[in-house]
């Protein structure tokens, strides 16, 4: 299924998406990113405890095609990184949703959140 787009989450412009639940955000590339970059052989995974402000490189992922810098949409701390994706990073090509996420950042400035797309958005954006 290609280019899905759920409505429970926040989108960006460089297509990552954000899901909030309380002060964390858990954050990974768009169905639509993972088409355009095809087979996705390496992720680079970012350290925890790393302060990133939104915009800052989140990590990097190569695929067959290119290798892609993958952005941060919100300033905070990232708690937790994906550690599946250094083994088997193709998860993010089969579900970039549920098993594919990257990273869990604490969010440090919430006003952050309201400047994301909101499903429609995105939708236009990516058309």
């Amino acid at each position: 299924m290609t280019n899905e787009i759920r409505d429970d989450l926040k989108y960006t412009d460089s297509h990552e998406w954000i899901k909030v639940k309380d002060d964390i955000a858990i954050i990974g590339i768009t169905d639509h990113a993972q088409s355009e970059l095809t087979d996705i052989v390496f992720a680079e995974l970012p350290v925890i405890g790393k302060e990133l402000k939104k915009g800052d490189e989140l990590c990097v992922v190569e695929s067959v095609k290119s290798v892609s810098e993958i952005y941060s949409p919100i300033s905070g701390k990232i708690i937790n990184v994906n550690k599946k994706l250094e083994d088997n990073p193709e998860i993010i090509n089969e579900n970039p949703y549920d098993d594919g996420w990257i990273v869990e950042i604490s969010i440090t400035n919430e006003k952050e959140i309201v400047n994301l797309l909101d499903p429609k958005e995105y939708k236009k954006l990516i058309e």
